[in-house]
């Protein structure tokens, strides 16, 4: 899994257009982070490095990164958006009790995606396998 320099950047989205300063905090505090951290909580992180960031342009630089291809935005259902460094395809596991997120690669979900394409009659371009469950701190067995 990677992380893109600001060369790659550059040479992306804009065709030469260099991050704002904005953008290279939000940037930062999303790949600095171990976790996926939701909009609220980058806007907490960037704010200590820049005090006068809005939410807004919070909120604006991380639509900017998804669409540029430096962050993963991941929904699930009508719970808050979290963002993850790593923009390359692999898969999550969530617990229902306490939200942790955690990622894993399992090899076997291209060929499950194959097997989905047919039930479906979709012509497949991605998927991503999430595993709901309980973590190993909210198990009790």
């Amino acid at each position: 899994m990677r992380n893109q320099s600001e060369e790659q950047i550059r040479a992306g989205r804009g065709g030469g257009t260099a991050l704002t300063q904005q953008r290279k905090v939000v940037l930062e505090v999303v790949q600095a982070s171990a976790g996926h951290p939701t909009a609220a909580e980058v806007f907490e992180a960037a704010r200590k490095l820049l005090p006068k960031i809005s939410y807004a342009t919070v909120y604006n630089s991380l639509r900017y990164l998804k669409e540029a291809g430096l962050v993963h935005e991941i929904t699930f259902g009508n719970s808050a958006s979290r963002y993850d460094r790593e923009t390359e395809r692999h898969d999550h596991a969530i617990c229902k009790e306490c939200g942790e997120l955690v990622d894993f690669n399992l090899p076997e979900t291209s060929s499950l995606m194959l097997s989905a394409a047919e039930h479906s009659r979709f012509k497949p371009e991605s998927i991503h396998l999430t595993l709901v469950g309980l973590c190993p701190r909210c198990r009790t067995d």
